[in-house]
This record gives C-alpha cells, structure tokens and sequence, in this order.
C-alpha cells in the first residue's frame, strides 16, 4: 500500500550494494592474478576490465552514500491516496 510519504521513509540498498560490489572486485582482482599466473591473458583481460567496471561502481556507490538523502518532493507535489479498503 502507498501511503504518499515514501520519499521520506524509502529506505536504499547502497550499503549492500557496496559490500556485493567488494566482494565482487575481491573475485576479480583475485580472477585477474590467478589468469595471469596461469598464462591466460585474454580471461586475465576480461577480469582486470571487470575489476575496473567494479572499482567505478564502488567510487559512484560511495558518492551516493556521502550525498545522504536529498531528493524530497515539493509542496505541489500531492501525497498518493491510499487504495480503498473493502
């Protein structure tokens, strides 16, 4: 049910979305290493380029995390009319 005050009481994944996104730059750094210690430089690639597509996630995640909450709607924004009811 909507009650019309969902931006004041919305609660955010970031949290678990930083700790998913360091375990998930943990296994590819660790994937890079290991494919490049077993002379496999095309997985080692791909790996490193998730660990950088990761590692900007994370930078953007911790960015979102320090802004705190900031949107909230205006007084001409109407609340939501509960569903009736029956």
């Amino acid at each position: 049910m909507r009650s019309g005050n969902e931006p004041t009481t919305a609660r955010s994944p970031l949290r678990l979305r930083f700790w998913l996104g360091v375990w998930g730059l943990v296994w590819a750094v660790a994937g890079t290493v290991a494919f490049a210690l077993a002379s496999r430089p095309g997985w080692a690639a791909a790996c490193g380029v998730l660990a950088v597509v990761v590692g900007v996630d994370l930078v953007m995640i911790v960015r979102h995390i320090r802004q705190g909450p900031h949107y909230q709607p205006g007084r001409d924004v109407p609340p939501y009319e509960p569903p009736d009811s029956r």
